[in-house]
């Protein structure tokens, strides 16, 4: 008898064929898509494991003097200079099988569904290592199923692309420890005091432990709740034989030394220089604000400590506090261009405007000394005279007129040489000296000094009246006190980011842009500032501060109605002073006009202190020679004072200075004639 299957049968055939071929369709779908999605992953490639690090700045010798963050601290370092044990008790607590899965644990995700399904909420998570770098570094913590799709997508692209090495080191490096602490060595700082390659057993387990909620988990706030989840990370550790259970009793009543504070800068130190290092950023290395300021940079200055202190200590010993003047001081090093020292301000936190690098004065008679190098250039010598006396210049047929005037309307009235104008600060000879060569000549010759400010050839640009920029103008006497070569202002010596890859190293080049014999002569000449042998209708510039300094020291002063200004150097520093007030009101107050002057004392022979006084080195084809310091002539025995001025050989003074000789001669005659003539001559001689 033949079995015929029921109808029933046969519908349960049907639905179980259909099941299997929609099933298999589904699984073909599904690992198409799966396919395409780990193509299209590996398309893309790596993904930028950029994350916002704080940049630190360092001084010449290597400490740390400044940092730049988002109110992120962050300080990116390799896994093999993290301790081990941090290492591994991140590891146990927060991955067991970082090193087997591939960005998923699905043993551990099925395991959290139950436990979920069991409390009916959610109570257990299954993220890997891998899945909460992928959060940390390109998505929020929003609880939606976009982003937990996303984030499974970065994973794969994590896990397609970097090796656990770096994944682990990237997230030890951007997890949140709390208060402010990203990553182990900035939450290492914070918690210890210490770095992250020095933490102990029962500090790495206490610091691995707070993750998982750094509001309930930080010792600092919570030590019980802290000390509890310690014990989990320990035994966690145990489980993997990581450590032995006897290490963990040790660890876990091993005292902790808390301290509470990010102490990788407690003061910020140099703003002003600090603020130009990253303005040097941006135009030397081309680097935007965001890289500046968060990129994770490593900054290696030129700043010295020391002279910055001394620097900073000068400017608030001699202006009173709440004076309302300003003013900047700039150091460098003139045979490197190094800024050794640079303040902007009397007081940042009032204003960051920096004077020093930003300010446009009129520089007055500190601008002298590119022009008389020029005349030199052309010509000129030390012993060249020029008339000191009240001067009116014409122009364009008559039609202007120019009528400048010394200091207190002082004057010789006769002669005086370039080597004492210079010392005496004498405005007509520099007006004078200035037309003969030409308006545009100083102009020339201050760009070849690196002055890039904007200058009008006038005549009253020999008194300085064009605006510069303090740094420009020290930069300049630099120039000339290291004979010649040129230097610009640097601020940085290297860069590396975050990676600990150099992108920049600066490299000394040497270039001889002035006549290294003419720049000596001009050097001498400046050293007369200082020197009242050349005191004349009045007394040298230089001579209110020249009791306060015990080595040679060459350098100008210089001052407008508005600006007070001392610029001046040793073979080894090099260092200029800016005083005035912001909107450009007078200085009127007498003392106020003496600021520049005293605050560059004080920092120059602080600074120098504990280096051996060093001259100024002559070139082989100059010659010095005592000469008078009025007439410029060889000096004789007979003349009052002489001093040894130097000049290029073959233009140095051949004649001798007669005019102390006759007067010599003449004093001793009267009284030859005193005893021969007539007694009724001596009567008469009022009378004629």
């Amino acid at each position: 008898m033949e079995l015929i299957p029921s109808e029933r049968f046969k519908k349960t055939t049907k639905y179980v064929r259909a099941f299997i071929i929609l099933a298999t369709i589904g699984l073909a779908i599904l690992f198409v898509l799966l396919l395409s999605l780990l193509m299209y992953a590996k398309i893309l490639g790596p993904p930028p494991l950029v994350v916002p690090q704080s940049t630190l700045y360092y001084s010449d010798d290597g400490n740390v003097i400044g940092e730049t963050d988002n109110g992120q601290k962050r300080y990116w370092i390799g896994l093999d200079t993290i301790s081990p044990e941090l290492v591994k008790a991140t590891v146990a607590v927060e991955d067991r099988q970082f090193y087997t899965h591939k960005g998923f644990d699905i043993k551990r995700i099925g395991g959290a569904i139950l436990a979920d399904i069991r409390a009916m909420s959610k109570v257990q998570g299954a993220s890997t290592i891998t899945q909460q770098y992928a959060r940390n570094l390109f998505l929020d913590h929003d609880k939606t199923w976009s982003r937990k799709l996303n984030e499974a997508f970065y994973t794969i692209r994590l896990e397609m692309n970097y090796s656990k090495k770096e994944i682990l080191e990237g997230y030890l490096n951007t997890i949140y420890y709390g208060h402010g602490a990203y990553g182990a060595q900035a939450a290492s700082q914070y918690y210890y005091g210490k770095d992250a390659k020095d933490l102990t057993l029962s500090e790495a387990s206490m610091l691995a432990g707070i993750p998982k909620g750094p509001s309930n988990y930080s010792p600092l706030d919570n030590l019980e709740k802290a000390k509890s989840r310690q014990k989990v990370v320990l035994h966690a550790m145990a489980t993997k034989d990581y450590i032995k259970e006897t290490d963990t009793e040790e660890a876990i009543q091993a005292p902790l030394s808390l301290k509470g504070s990010h102490g990788t800068v407690t003061k910020k130190m140099a703003p002003y220089f600090q603020d130009a290092v990253k303005q040097a950023l941006k135009t030397q290395l081309h680097l935007d604000e965001r890289t500046i300021e968060l990129g994770g940079l490593k900054v290696y200055t030129t700043l010295d400590e020391d002279q910055q202190h001394i620097a900073e200590e000068a400017l608030s010993t001699v202006i009173p506090k709440q004076a309302g003047i300003q003013a900047s001081l700039v150091a460098m090093d003139p045979r490197t261009g190094e800024v050794r020292a640079l303040v902007g301000g009397t007081d940042y936190t009032a204003s960051p405007f920096n004077r020093a690098t930003q300010a446009v004065r009129q520089p007055g008679s500190t601008i002298k000394p590119l022009l008389y190098y020029s005349a030199l250039e052309k010509g000129f010598t030390p012993s060249t005279t020029l008339k000191s006396e009240t001067t009116t210049f014409t122009f364009d047929d008559g039609h202007a007129s120019y009528k400048p005037h010394n200091y207190n309307y002082q004057y010789a009235n006769d002669d005086i040489t370039m080597a004492q104008a210079i010392a005496l600060s004498d405005n007509i000879y520099a007006v004078k000296t200035h037309l003969f060569l030409g308006e545009q000549t100083l102009v020339d010759s201050a760009h070849r000094f690196g002055i890039t400010s904007k200058m009008d050839a006038v005549p009253s640009l020999a008194l300085g009246t064009s605006g510069v920029r303090p740094i420009e103008m020290v930069n300049a006497y630099g120039i000339l006190a290291n004979g010649g070569k040129k230097v610009e202002p640097a601020f940085i010596n290297k860069v590396e980011d975050r990676k600990g890859e150099v992108i920049f190293e600066r490299k000394q080049k040497t270039e001889q842009i002035l006549d290294k014999d003419k720049a000596f002569v001009m050097t001498e000449m400046l050293t007369g500032v200082f020197d009242e042998t050349l005191n004349g209708y009045t007394k040298v510039t230089g001579s209110t501060i020249s009791s306060q300094l015990t080595r040679p020291f060459a350098g100008k002063s210089g001052s407008t109605s508005t600006d007070s200004w001392m610029i001046g150097y040793t073979p080894q520093l090099v260092a200029g002073v800016w005083t005035g007030y912001d909107q450009g009101k007078k200085i009127e107050i007498p003392a106020e006009k003496s600021y520049a002057k005293k605050i560059w004392a004080s920092y120059m022979e602080k600074g120098l202190r504990g280096q051996p006084p060093k001259p100024f080195k002559e070139t082989s084809n100059v010659v010095g020679v005592k000469v008078n310091p009025t007439s410029g002539k060889l000096a004789t025995d007979a003349c009052p004072v002489s001093r040894l001025t130097y000049y290029v050989k073959g233009t140095e003074p051949v004649e001798y200075c007669e005019e102390h000789f006759k007067k010599k001669k003449s004093k001793s005659a009267p009284k030859e004639e005193k005893q021969s003539k007539p007694w009724y001559k001596k009567i008469l001689k009022p009378w004629g």
